[in-house]
């Protein structure tokens, strides 16, 4: 198959907006959209035990939620390319085999079924944590209005680059402005300390060189992109879903931490996925493992 975006469906009304959403992203990036239904095994499915026809039936099933999540899709752009895939296996596996070759991975913010607790559960973890391809988990609905406000959070890392790229691209393709955000935290200091106020604006400043330096030059390399750079003192999580109520969309990078890597998601990450207010991209920086 050619360029595509995969959606990943259970028939839930989550689900649906991460059909419209995906179908919209297809659209802007001129690409096909494939809808993927995975039917997960049952713990009694095996031939001595499986009931006649059983299996006939989950097919069924599979084959009318996919049926009714590309007649969405074609509501909302009656051009597209659109491709059902019904498959057997279980959701992770089937949507990371899935990932490898497509543009981008949308999901909804939670689900029935294989897709329980989609949120925060082990589907969304996993493809997160272990894909290459960007991770959108659709969360808010599909505003009948566009925002055109993309927000990005970074702090210079190289799990924040990756992030940063993404957000030029994804606001240049949209025509959006970008707020790039980066956050810092207070010292902890002593009750009446006297060099607390020096501290924290040396810190303050030092902050204010790390965000231009780092914006610098993909301000450089986009200049039709109009960005707003925002400074703040306090915890990323919290400021980033503040400014996600105006916003199309939150991209924020993956931290894999632990001995197993990218097989966790980084608090900010957590965090941002539990609060936000829009859709919100996971970016996997490159070369995790």
């Amino acid at each position: 198959m050619t360029a595509h975006v995969v959606v990943g469906v259970d028939g839930s009304s989550p689900a649906d907006e991460a059909v419209r959403w995906a179908a919209d992203d297809a659209v802007r990036r001129g690409c096909a959209l494939k809808i993927v239904h995975a039917c997960e095994p049952w713990p009694g499915d095996i031939p001595l035990q499986t009931p006649p026809g059983f299996r006939d039936s989950v097919t069924e099933y599979g084959q009318e939620i996919l049926e009714r999540a590309a007649a969405l899709a074609r509501e909302r752009a009656p051009h597209l390319e659109v491709d059902p895939l019904l498959e057997a296996g279980r959701v992770t596996e089937v949507l990371r085999r899935e990932a490898e070759d497509a543009e981008q991975v949308v999901l909804g913010s939670r689900g029935l079924g294989g897709f329980t607790g989609l949120l925060l559960g082990s589907v969304s973890l996993t493809l997160a944590g272990h894909v290459a391809t960007p991770v959108v988990v659709v969360r808010g609905g599909t505003p009948e209005r566009t925002r055109d406000r993309i927000v990005v959070g970074f702090d210079g890392s190289d799990h924040s680059a990756v992030a940063l790229e993404y957000a030029f691209e994804e606001a240049l393709r949209r025509g959006a402005r970008l707020q790039a955000i980066h956050t810092w935290q207070m010292p902890a200091v002593g009750p009446g300390a006297l060099v607390y106020t020096p501290l924290v604006e040396d810190l303050l400043t030092a902050e204010q060189h790390v965000a231009t330096d780092t914006l610098t030059p993909w301000r450089e390399k986009y200049p039709r992109v109009e960005v707003e750079q925002t400074l703040v003192c306090g915890h990323p999580v919290g400021v980033i879903c503040e400014a996600s109520a105006a916003a199309d969309l939150v991209v924020i990078g993956s931290r894999g931490l632990g001995r197993f890597g990218s097989a966790v998601l980084g608090s900010v990450s957590h965090g941002v996925l539990h609060h936000a207010r829009c859709p919100v991209a996971v970016v996997r920086a490159r070369g995790e493992a």
